[in-house]
């Protein structure tokens, strides 16, 4: 197998959710634990996040949210298909659930992503290096197509897609995880054409589901790593045309490490409209922002030769 350097982009997500998550990412960052981070416009903390991500020159993009909270868009406030009858996005499996039955209208997601780039710009002075979905509804059937449109428009070159491959063999995972899990993977497999059509790019792997909360760990993240990698080179290899020369090639390898660490929220602190959420008020925000601070963690990042770094840094 050919030597490999490999890129890892480790972001931080939900950034400028609550003013203790924000201080937990900026902690990572700061200790080289996190690379990038992903920004909530909606978010109750979105402000101070702005300030930190400026005060620290931290990498920084947009974190598309259409299932918790309020919309920023002032026209889809008030009514809209994208709410709720409590006046708010419908949640992570509200959002599937609505879109199932035909009840969400293309033409206000469109409004409300465009919204939330805007302030995006607004907030920060620069257009997002790279923008994903809050719970990955970016990668939703229908709402897929209007979200490369959005980025295709802006000039975002950069998103996620979701495919894990070491995933099916994570027998660790809580079943019903392991089924929402699946379906975002089934959900991303359909949307690699559609996001290749408009231009987007994504690093070569993607992990982040099987090392999750409580099931993150040194040697999750490790072992994640190395197989992906493994089976990516092997797949390179046998796609190429010409003989593989392991003594002289070395090649680059992009990943991206989904996290979301963080102190955990506390009431009524945080959220996006409507108050923390369970999983942001859970022991695992600090369980994550432990373990990617573990120097451990850092020092096999050296000796396996990864190197940190963000969205911005990819060759376009």
């Amino acid at each position: 197998m050919p030597k490999a350097t490999v890129k890892l982009i480790v972001t931080g997500d939900d950034f400028g959710y609550c003013p203790r998550r924000n201080q937990g990412i900026v902690e990572c960052f700061l200790t080289g634990a996190v690379s990038n981070v992903s920004l909530l416009v909606n978010g109750s903390a979105v402000s101070d996040a702005v300030q930190l991500a400026r005060r620290y020159h931290i990498p920084i993009g947009l974190h598309a949210n259409l299932s918790e909270g309020l919309p920023v868009c002032s026209a889809l406030k008030e009514e809209s298909s994208l709410l709720n009858k409590e006046g708010f996005f419908p949640g992570k499996m509200g959002i599937r659930t609505v879109l199932a039955e035909g009840l969400l209208k293309m033409s206000e997601v469109k409004q409300e992503l465009i919204a939330q780039v805007e302030l995006f710009c607004e907030l920060t002075g620069h257009m997002p290096h790279h923008m994903d979905g809050h719970q990955h509804v970016h990668v939703l059937p229908e709402i897929r197509h209007v979200f490369a449109q959005v980025l295709e428009e802006y000039g975002i070159i950069h998103t996620r897609v979701p495919i894990e491959p070491d995933l099916p063999h994570c027998s660790w995972i809580d079943p019903h995880l392991m089924d929402f899990y699946l379906g975002v993977e089934k959900d991303s497999l359909d949307t690699v054409d559609v996001f290749t059509k408009h231009g987007i790019r994504w690093p070569d792997i993607y992990i982040g589901l099987s090392t999750m909360g409580k099931n993150m760990s040194v040697s999750n993240i490790l072992r994640a790593i190395d197989n992906a990698t493994t089976e990516f080179l092997a797949k390179a290899d046998s796609s190429s045309s010409s003989p593989s020369r392991p003594d002289q090639e070395i090649r680059t390898v992009t990943i991206e490490l989904m996290t979301h660490p963080g102190y955990p929220s506390v009431p009524p602190v945080g959220g996006c409209g409507e108050g923390p959420d369970d999983f942001s008020q859970s022991w695992e925000r600090l369980h994550e922002l432990e373990t990617l601070k573990n120097p451990e963690l850092q020092s096999h990042y050296e000796t396996r030769n990864i190197q940190l770094c963000a969205f911005k840094d990819l060759k376009i």
